[in-house]
């Protein structure tokens, strides 16, 4: 499994003497012989095995936490030299996500104007109003700290460093008061809190005070969430939203809560690898890996056992935890809280708050609404066994492919619900209008939701992309709104001078506009401007979102279309749009005429097709994204063949994209790298799309190589060859689960015969 979270220790000392501090206070004891401050030697080694991981897994992001200690100790040059080596070693394709978790003690508005400039954002801890820190996070002359983070936070929340304020991380002390400590924290305006359960193990149990039940933990977190969720949510909480997600059948947010595969590396200031901090509590040492930046890979460092067991998901857990019914979201509590008499294999030593937090969570979920429509069970309906061996062998008929589609739109469906409660908007028009409307005109809605693109945004949203803002959701219901043709209304953001409705197109309003109320009626549909002005679709500066044939659109105006690994042509011209819409409707012709098994599935599932900018080299450039289904992109090809090669190769890229979201087909653990197609090295999931893909790719050349021209020929017998040898390797993989296998053989099946065919 790739890495994509750091955490860099810059400085290995602190300021403070927090008595709960898992780093000086418990088990481990690695920091006495560490280096105070990083060395430079170990900041571009790190860079450099960070960017090489990067590139060889294909990474578009990943995150770095500058940590210590206190990181404000090593000083401006420090932070200055370790964020330009990361940028620096990173592929052009992958954003740094670059953090500084500090106590706040030493922020200072200099320190602030430098993390303006490196684009570092700021986390803080703080447990809550002044006698809540003063019990734990103290100088060590006991004096009390709380001035001085009171003052950091207020820098962070002054107008030009708001954006650099990530949120607040806060330990949770039962014998503070929590609402006094909500309210603390809330007053500060943090765009999130984090709150930890304090570092525990069954060694080490935590503190109960007596008379507090049995759950004290658990009935403190409630108590915040019953303030938080009146309140309106104003700010996420990743505790409370993790417990949401999973138990909508989503990611969790943290290592602490749910099923996901831990990817988090720790680089300690002497250059050794280290697993979760939180494992220094267990004993000491624990953390170790033995391995450090100057001699071991970070490929090396994922297959640690101790980074396997934290990876492992079910089957790591204890037997008691296996049966559990809420371990699909408690995942067996954070890794650490599992020790006790020198083993992991034990539940959380938080079992029971874990538990009744959960239940309590799921029962008030019960009374506020989520989503648009009742949870759906994404498992089924489900694919009947005919329609699973349809698949196994690249086909997929109408129906079979009708049902992937809906299993998308149940999950697109089940990630906007997790978009809005995670956004933490007390009152959102937009959304109440989409649940009105999902009640009494579901097909508007349902238009709107299964456009590819609304799936891309929610999954970028999730996922804390900065640039996926809440206006989406308004677009949303200002398109589903216009769709329904009630009269409702809804404010829809404008953005550099233009409205967007998802699935019809967009309204080019000019600067200055910020927002439109959009109203959709029986006659039409109206946007009244901060000025006065109404326009609509008779209006001259509507672009409507015009269809290349077969009922498919082509999509060139949606502003969430860029999320495809090319990229995307702006509005087409008219003239070049009809030549788009001819090539079209030839390669569809050609395809129902010479590959019917395979058209057929593809007019069934193909939604939109979004135009690439042609390469400088001329060379043929198309794409699918996981995360939008329905949707091919492709740079406009110099001939209607070409384009039908095109469209099917990149569709059975969205087929089985939609099956790997129902089935798993091959261990994700597997970090092997396979050679195929002429390709370079890529793992077991990239070569089981490879194969899927190459099936409709030798298909469409074997019904040309009969009676055909000898380049068509010539064409079948290397695509033959080469998806031979490439289903060879999956199949002997062994990385395949039973399913995967099925495909396999299916993937067999389809070549052997034209293994047989005689070309010439």
């Amino acid at each position: 499994m790739p890495i994509t979270q750091f955490v860099l220790k810059v400085h290995s000392r602190c300021d403070l003497a927090c008595d709960h501090c898992y780093v000086y206070e418990h088990a481990d004891t690695g920091w006495r012989s560490r280096p105070r401050v990083v060395a430079e030697a170990v900041l571009a080694r790190l860079a450099e095995r960070i960017g090489e991981h990067a590139a060889e897994r294909g990474l578009t992001a990943v995150r770095v936490v500058l940590h210590g200690g206190e990181p404000l100790l090593a000083g401006p040059k420090v932070f200055r030299r370790a964020a330009g080596l990361l940028r620096a070693a990173l592929p052009e394709v992958c954003e740094l996500d670059l953090r500084v978790h500090t106590n706040g003690v030493r922020l200072e508005e200099a320190y602030c104007e430098l993390f303006d400039e490196l684009g570092i954002r700021v986390g803080i801890s703080l447990d809550g109003d002044r006698a809540a820190n003063d019990r734990h996070r103290r100088f060590a002359d006991g004096r009390s700290s709380h001035p001085q983070v009171l003052r950091a936070v207020g820098l962070l929340r002054e107008p030009r460093f708001r954006h650099l304020y990530a949120g607040l991380l806060c330990t949770v002390d039962v014998a503070n008061d929590p609402v006094a400590v909500y309210r603390a924290l809330a007053e500060l305006e943090p765009p999130a809190v984090d709150f930890l359960l304090p570092h525990a193990t069954w060694e080490r149990p935590p503190e109960r005070p007596p008379g507090a039940g049995t759950t004290p933990y658990a009935d403190w977190l409630l108590t915040v969430h019953e303030r938080w969720e009146a309140a309106g949510r104003p700010f996420a909480v990743r505790t409370f939203d993790s417990v949401h997600r999973t138990l909508s059948g989503l990611p969790g947010l943290s290592e602490a809560l749910g099923l996901e595969p831990v990817d988090l590396v720790v680089l300690e200031t002497d250059g050794t690898y280290e697993q979760a901090d939180s494992l220094k509590t267990a004993y000491d040492g624990a953390p170790g890996t033995g391995m450090d930046v100057f001699r071991h890979s970070l490929d090396e460092v994922a297959g640690h056992p101790g980074m396997a067991a934290r990876q492992s998901g079910l089957d790591g857990l204890s037997a008691e935890c296996r049966a559990c019914p809420v371990v699909r979201s408690c995942g067996g509590g954070l890794y650490a809280h599992r020790y006790g008499g020198g083993s992991f294999d034990r539940p959380s030593v938080y079992c029971a708050d874990l538990r009744a937090l959960i239940d309590g969570l799921a029962a008030r979920a019960g009374t506020v609404r989520r989503a648009p429509a009742p949870p759906v069970d994404l498992a089924g309906p489900g694919l009947t066994d005919e329609q699973l061996e349809e698949l196994a062998v690249g086909l997929g008929g109408p129906e079979t492919v009708r049902v992937l589609a809906r299993s998308q739109l149940a999950l697109t469906r089940t990630m906007l619900a997790a978009v809005h409660g995670s956004s933490g908007l007390a009152r959102s028009e937009a959304w109440e209008l989409l649940a009105e409307l999902d009640a009494v005109e579901p097909a508007a809605v349902d238009a709107v939701f299964a456009h590819p693109y609304v799936r891309a945004w929610a999954a970028r949203r999730l996922s804390g992309d900065p640039g996926a803002g809440l206006g989406t959701l308004a677009e949303l219901a200002a398109a589903a709104a216009v769709r329904a043709g009630r009269g409702d209304s809804v404010a829809a953001p404008v953005r550099e001078g233009v409205l967007h409705l998802p699935t019809l197109g967009r309204l080019v309003l000019g600067g200055g506009v910020r927002e439109a109320l959009v109203t959709g009626g029986r006659d039409g549909w109206t946007a009244r401007t901060d000025g006065g002005a109404v326009a609509g679709s008779g209006d001259p500066r509507w672009q409507p979102r015009r269809k290349v044939g077969r009922g498919i659109a082509m999509e060139d105006v949606d502003p969430q279309r860029g999320v495809h690994r090319w990229p995307v042509e702006e509005r087409l011209s008219d003239a070049e749009y009809l030549n788009w819409a001819g090539d079209f409707r030839e390669a569809a012709d050609l395809l129902d005429r010479d590959l019917p098994e395979y058209a057929a599935g593809l007019w069934a599932g193909l939604s939109a097709v979004t135009p690439l900018r042609r390469r400088a080299d001329g060379r043929d450039v198309s794409s699918a994204a996981r995360q939008a289904f329905g949707a091919v992109a492709i740079a406009r090809p110099g001939n209607a063949e070409t384009l039908a090669l095109l469209l099917v190769h990149e569709f059975q890229h969205v087929k089985l994209g939609a099956v790997l979201d129902r089935e798993e087909l091959y261990d994700r653990g597997d970090t092997r790298l396979f050679e195929a197609f002429g390709l370079t090295p890529r793992p077991i999931g990239s070569l089981f799309q490879a194969v899927y893909a190459h099936l409709a790719v030798t298909a469409f050349w074997g019904t040309r190589a009969h009676g055909g021209t000898e380049p068509a020929r010539a064409r079948f017998a290397h695509w033959r060859a080469l998806t031979d040898e490439a289903v060879d390797l999956l199949a002997d993989s062994g990385a395949l689960t039973p399913v995967g296998k099925r495909f396999a053989d299916g993937a067999r099946a389809s070549v052997d015969p034209w293994l047989r065919a005689t070309v010439g």
